[in-house]
């Protein structure tokens, strides 16, 4: 059930014999030789503009984040500043309601 299912290789075709009488010859597989592995994707060389752009965009996508990071936390001491004014407001009402009754 967990066994992996291979597909059959693409084997070439054994050749056909001229004639009926002839030999077929044996197929003799060379020994492995040992060449590096050749990757075929692209090296990446990076230029001194190239370096540079890569060096500016990283250096924006920094200072966008914080830019996003700093303004969040703004907004919540804000929101924090104005509970608490709120409250000393509510305060200062409902001792002077108290003291009028």
């Amino acid at each position: 059930m967990f066994t992996p299912k291979y597909p059959t290789p693409d084997t070439p075709p054994a050749p056909a014999a001229a004639s009926a009488g002839a030999p077929v010859p044996v197929a003799q597989t060379p020994a492995p030789a040992s060449v590096a592995a050749v990757s075929n994707r692209p090296t990446v060389q990076l230029t001194p503009g190239s370096a540079l752009a890569l060096a500016a965009g990283g250096g924006a996508v920094v200072l966008v984040v914080g830019a996003v990071l700093v303004s969040l936390l703004l907004a919540v001491a804000i929101t924090g500043m104005s509970v608490a004014v709120v409250a000393v407001v509510l305060r200062s009402i409902l001792k002077d309601f108290d003291k009028h009754r």
